[in-house]
């Protein structure tokens, strides 16, 4: 049987279309082997499927492995629905969720008492990755992960001790200039995809108002302002209190953007009207000090895109950062801004030095959106990199990023549901493995995270 996603008009047509009749047996999960609307205290189950058959239905730490199975109505944003999933697998002991709203399938893993994604793809795509699909959640792989189950809990507590040590030096990266235009959203999102791909794990904190890294990393794909979930979970609900709302409560996980994602703290229109009540609050200006700390294991480096101006936002981030990334085109308007951004600069470290916090260590002046151009390369941008360190006494970093078309093109990448056109951005990383035109870009990316990564001292 195929299964056709455009038929599934509300949640139960997810369950009887997908799930029964298409996933379950595709999986190898006879009827005997798995049960719907299982109640367990205060938790109800759509799906739980066993790798063996179960007589009488026992759940328990001596249970056969288990995969929890979600529905949702095609309108839901999977997003929302994380948390829940993440409580029902750690209560229950439960190594893998599945998660879907029949135009995406996602399965999440069990680790310690977290779980991470492992897999997602579209509903259209299920019978192309259904080999794949079957390789995590497949009866015949859950009961061959049963027998070495023990070998594979020692792996995975090697694994997390390695985790935890490499992990503890946590960086975290400002990408700075109070002059808009400069690159600085495409640096942001690009080089956390690049670093990503280098195995380093990566948060990515979105705190300008204007949420261009929120959308440049696939989390707003609604339309109507009614399916607007960033509302009420986002970056300034981090920044209200102390005592509530923290990282792992409000970052989403990038949507299609990355191979492997990254995690997303979002930002929404409405920090806007939030601002003045935040800046009245002097202690809320250290709170993502303290937010960041809380998390300081799970992450090699974090970077956040800040707003192109001077105001508590942009104080914000510089304050919690440990190092400094200036993305600037080299025009003359940016190198006029340099002063001010050194001035800036300055107050954040009087600030940081009340707080017993080193200077923020500038990386350097990233030239970014230059243009490729052969004359303008040999003749004007020897001349504009000189002026960074001889007139503004900044360090220059070596990597350039190049204005190219496939940047715009992968940020502005959409895919069309019924009569529905929604965003679909890609990072350039990715990108660059359906576009041939978009490797060289990746490459100067690559070459920008390999940089970054020797100055802030992670192997």
């Amino acid at each position: 049987m195929l299964f056709n996603p455009e038929l599934c008009r509300n949640e139960s047509e997810v369950e009887s279309k997908l799930i029964v009749q298409y996933l379950l047996p595709q999986l190898g999960y006879t009827p005997d082997t798995w049960h719907q609307e299982v109640a367990l205290g205060s938790i109800r189950l759509d799906f739980l499927a066993f790798a063996a058959q179960v007589i009488p239905f026992v759940l328990d730490a001596n249970s056969p492995l288990s995969v929890v199975m979600e529905a949702k109505h095609p309108k839901q944003n999977l997003n929302n629905h994380v948390l829940r999933l993440r409580h029902y697998l750690t209560s229950l002991n439960v190594r893998y969720g599945l998660l879907t709203n029949g135009k995406e399938i996602r399965i999440y893993e069990k680790f310690k008492n977290d779980v991470q994604l492992v897999f997602q793809c579209y509903g259209k795509e299920v019978e192309k990755k259904i080999d794949k699909i079957k390789n995590f959640i497949g009866r015949d792989s859950l009961k061959e992960e049963h027998l070495t189950e023990n070998s594979q809990i020692q792996v995975s507590e090697n694994n997390l001790n390695f985790q935890t040590e490499r992990q503890y030096s946590m960086k975290t990266i400002a990408i700075y200039h109070n002059k808009g235009g400069v690159g600085k959203t495409t640096v942001a999102v690009n080089l956390a995809a690049a670093l990503r791909k280098k195995g380093k794990s990566v948060l990515l904190i979105d705190i300008d108002s204007q949420a261009n890294t929120t959308f440049a990393t696939g989390l707003i794909k609604f339309q109507f302002e009614e399916d607007d979930d960033l509302r009420e979970q986002n970056i300034s609900h981090l920044l209200e209190s102390a005592d509530f709302n923290f990282i792992p409560e409000i970052l989403r996980q990038s949507n299609y953007f990355n191979d492997p994602e990254i995690d997303v703290v979002p930002s929404h229109i409405n920090l806007i009207d939030k601002q003045d009540k935040l800046n009245k609050i002097a202690v809320s200006r250290s709170r993502l000090i303290s937010k960041l700390k809380i998390i300081e294991t799970h992450y090699d480096i974090v970077i956040i895109d800040t707003p192109p101006s001077r105001d508590y936002y942009a104080e914000v981030a510089l304050i919690a950062s440990d190092y400094l990334i200036i993305p600037s085109d080299l025009k003359p308007f940016a190198n006029q801004g340099l002063p001010t951004v050194k001035n800036f600069i300055k107050q954040i470290n009087e600030y940081r030095g009340l707080m017993s916090k080193e200077p923020i260590n500038i990386i350097g002046v990233l030239a970014s959106k230059i243009s490729t151009n052969s004359k303008f390369l040999q003749y004007t941008f020897p001349r504009q990199r000189s002026t960074i360190s001889e007139r503004y006494n900044l360090p220059l970093m070596e990597a350039v990023i190049y204005d190219r078309t496939a940047l715009s093109e992968c940020m502005n990448n959409t895919i069309t549901v019924g009569d529905l056109e929604y965003p679909d951005p890609r990072s350039i990383i990715k990108y660059a493995d359906l576009k041939t035109n978009a490797q060289q870009s990746a490459m100067e990316f690559e070459m920008l995270a390999k940089e970054v990564l020797q100055k802030i001292g992670v192997n």
